[in-house]
């Protein structure tokens, strides 16, 4: 059998071109990894991770389950190229197998077998082949339609914008968009010449016979396959440095997931496998209220991804982002895209130096006694309506109460990490961890969400419950412990982007705002709430942007008919009150003023 031709080469040096520069880009990812995750990754190898993984990778890295959520046509343009190009290699594996057994065939044999079956004398055709893998090549070929008209209207595909590429990203993706045609025109001249082939590829070679005198298709037989061949060559070789090593680098990221491994502020090296997974679907735009309602569009997560990959990121685009993780809810890949913010922001403008942190030493002004500590925070002391009803919540339920920093405190240090000042936001940490500790605190409380978080995901606080107020509130409730009375009244509720996104809590408030009243819910809610354009991470914006961004959302709150806006932050509520022509209140204040005594 013979399975060369000259067309091939250009096939195969790009295969090899391809599988060259993933391994040398995983091995080098993989060897900066930390000895930790490399024990993680020995330990988990061999577990139900890894089987997880593999249906994960089915599930999402070709089926593209998440994007089909997010946008069931969008959903199906991915899966139609990602899934349809595996079956059609898969299926023509099996189809060189089924007509010569078990012989060893090279790649570009199983790639171009519809060339090579007339030069090796094959001319009885499988009906049940030609007919499926005429059937993925339409499927195919229908996700390449909808990629060509994405690009003219995205607003019929669910999107109201599109990403811009760069130079790689341009050419794999001509390359691509023409890949399959040109499979379909080589095999239709293929069935014109020599029969055969499936509904598509017959019935066009069928009419190309008819029409197109003999020797003309013999002349543009050949050229055909060369196409064919150098566009594969062409997509291959640009792949490695375009959004398209996505197809490559999710598939470890998720094992990598299911092994247990996660990004931190602080880590470089597993981030690589984070940046160059993004697909540049363009997802993560439409949520971007930077986007929606400033008329930002150059600092959006996947143009900070590709200028993080590309090496051109600016200190502009790192710190320009609300970090509110609506575009970090909706992305399919499951990118930690708020982690990446940190460390990239980290790596430019910490400035380490001990001399700034002796202050510390020896502060303490906390007050009270008792096991159950309240943190205040640094918002909820500029705000001390909250920190007054704190105090009668925890009065009226009967609980000792040590109070962390309600004669002044240190930061909970979040603020500074969010700005990339991560050694000055762990002097703080190690502070307010020996202050709790030294006061015996088995249940800390806290009223901020961006403190809450940081004591969550940064702390070491093994051993210390921690909870927001509105958790802690709902437990008082539901327990008896604190008596509250139901009223007319109709609240709508902003979930605060820390908490919610954040933290996962959308319940607890809701339950204690249904014990004194009514709860009434805005356009966007839970998981997918606005942001209250006040967030501590953007350090770009003016007053006067962060006011619009407040007021958009506060008129969807306020569209609700509600008596009251209710919050769950000091920060959120601030926002509200100074955008809300209705008053604002934070879940303290409203129960505070509802207890039974």
């Amino acid at each position: 059998m013979t399975f060369y031709a000259p067309f091939t080469i250009p096939f195969t040096v790009g295969c090899i071109f391809l599988l060259v520069a993933i391994a040398t880009k995983w091995m080098i990812w993989l060897g900066r990894l930390p000895r930790a995750d490399k024990r993680l990754i020995r330990n988990n190898i061999i577990s139900l991770g890894t089987i997880k993984g593999v249906w994960e990778v089915i599930r999402e890295s070709l089926l593209h389950v998440r994007i089909f959520r997010v946008n069931p046509m969008l959903g199906f343009m991915h899966a139609s190229l990602a899934f349809g190009w595996f079956l059609l290699i898969l299926v023509g594996w099996i189809e060189t197998v089924a007509y010569l057994g078990m012989e060893w065939v090279p790649l570009q044999g199983h790639v171009f077998f519809k060339y090579f079956m007339p030069i090796n004398g094959i001319t009885t055709h499988d009906p049940l082949f030609e007919q499926l893998m005429d059937a993925l090549l339409l499927i195919v070929l229908t996700g390449v339609g909808l990629a060509w008209f994405k690009r003219l209207r995205s607003k019929f595909m669910g999107m109201r914008r599109t990403t811009k590429h760069v130079l790689f990203d341009r050419i794999a993706l001509s390359a691509l968009w023409f890949i399959f045609p040109a499979r379909l025109i080589a095999e239709s001249l293929t069935a014109a010449l020599y029969g055969g082939h499936g509904f598509l590829t017959g019935s066009l070679g069928g009419w190309l016979a008819d029409i197109v005198p003999h020797e003309t298709l013999v002349t543009i037989y050949d050229p055909s396959w060369w196409v064919y061949s150098s566009l594969l060559c062409l997509f291959f070789v640009a792949m490695p440095f375009s959004r398209y090593m996505h197809i490559f680098t999710e598939i470890p990221l998720i094992f990598l997931r299911q092994w247990k491994l996660r990004p931190t502020a602080q880590r470089k090296s597993y981030d690589n496998f984070e940046v160059e997974a993004c697909s540049r679907c363009g997802i993560c735009i439409d949520p971007c209220q930077l986007q929606e309602d400033l008329g930002i569009n150059d600092t959006q997560s996947v143009y900070f991804l590709r200028d993080r990959r590309y090496n051109m990121l600016s200190l502009k685009i790192a710190n320009n982002c609300l970090m509110c993780g609506r575009c970090e809810a909706k992305c399919p890949v499951g990118i930690n895209l708020n982690t990446l913010r940190l460390n990239s922001r980290a790596k430019r403008r910490n400035i380490p130096h001990e001399g700034r942190y002796k202050y510390l030493q020896g502060l303490d002004h906390s007050s009270g006694s008792g096991k159950i500590g309240f943190f205040a925070g640094c918002m909820t002391s500029l705000t001390p309506g909250v920190q007054r009803s704190m105090k009668q919540i925890f009065d009226a339920a009967g609980d000792d109460v040590w109070y962390a920093d309600s004669e002044g405190g240190v930061c909970c240090g979040r603020p500074l990490m969010l700005s990339g000042e991560t050694d000055a936001a762990r002097k703080m940490m190690e502070y307010n961890t020996e202050l709790f500790r030294k006061h015996g605190i088995t249940t800390l409380v806290t009223s901020c969400p961006i403190c809450l978080r940081v004591f969550k995901e940064s702390y070491d606080l093994e051993g210390i419950e921690l909870l927001h107020h509105t958790e802690y509130i709902e437990r008082l409730i539901a327990t008896g412990r604190l008596h509250v009375e139901s009223g007319t009244e109709s609240y709508a509720y902003h979930d605060p982007c820390e908490l919610g996104r954040g933290m996962g809590i959308y319940d607890e408030p809701r339950r204690v705002l249904s014990a004194v009243g009514r709860v009434v819910e805005p356009q966007h809610s839970r998981r997918d709430a606005l942001c209250c354009g006040s967030s501590l991470a953007n350090t770009v914006i003016d007053d006067s942007q962060q006011l619009r961004i407040a007021q958009r959302m506060t008129r969807e709150l306020e569209a609700t008919g509600c008596d009251i806006v209710a919050t769950a932050c000091p920060l959120c509520n601030k926002a509200i009150n100074r955008a809300s022509a209705r008053p604002a209140e934070d879940i303290a204040e409203i129960v505070a003023k509802k207890i039974v005594k």
